[in-house]
């Protein structure tokens, strides 16, 4: 078993370990940093669960090797949150809409959903709904049908411009 250790900052904490060159990356959130909000569905990159932020741009973590983080910037959907260890701190603006519009029913595909909606609305802070659907169209959801995420979203985009602040 061949190790080698890494230095990456998740969710704004440095983080140094040794792990297994063929440890994913989605395995090095879950089991090594406890952070279980990253969902692992299919191991193929198809579903979208695993959806993390690599230096700001998503990525799925179920193909990424932990050795290939070394060096980077990861923000789970834990980091989400404005104060994620404070649980009477208020949400992020995408999880009050997500919450708001009845966006998650399961919640498996959540993380995924909101760690790309993230990155969309940092991109383009007012995207249109067929924006929407194209950068959510990488993340499977069997629940919802789309349209309360899709709603979300815009209603997050504009909370967000109300506020004057970016995800």
């Amino acid at each position: 078993m061949e190790t080698r250790k890494i230095a990456v900052t998740v969710n704004g904490q440095p983080q140094t370990r040794e792990v297994e060159t063929r440890l994913t990356l989605a395995d090095f959130l879950r089991h090594d940093l406890g952070l279980t909000g990253t969902h692992i569905g299919c191991e193929h990159g198809v579903c979208g669960a695993c959806t993390i932020l690599l230096d700001g741009r998503t990525a799925r973590s179920c193909l990424t090797l932990a050795v290939q983080a070394d060096g980077h910037a990861i923000d789970t959907v834990e980091g989400i949150a404005p104060n994620p260890t404070d649980k009477s701190a208020p949400m992020h603006p995408l999880q009050e809409a997500f919450r708001d519009n009845h966006a998650l029913q399961c919640g498996f595909c959540t993380p995924g959903m909101l760690t790309t909606i993230i990155e969309l609305l940092r991109d383009n802070p007012e995207p249109t709904g067929d924006e929407v659907r194209i950068a959510i169209s990488g993340n499977l959801c069997r629940c919802t049908g789309y349209q309360p995420i899709v709603a979300a979203t815009l209603d997050a985009a504009k909370r967000l411009k109300a506020e004057g602040r970016k995800p």
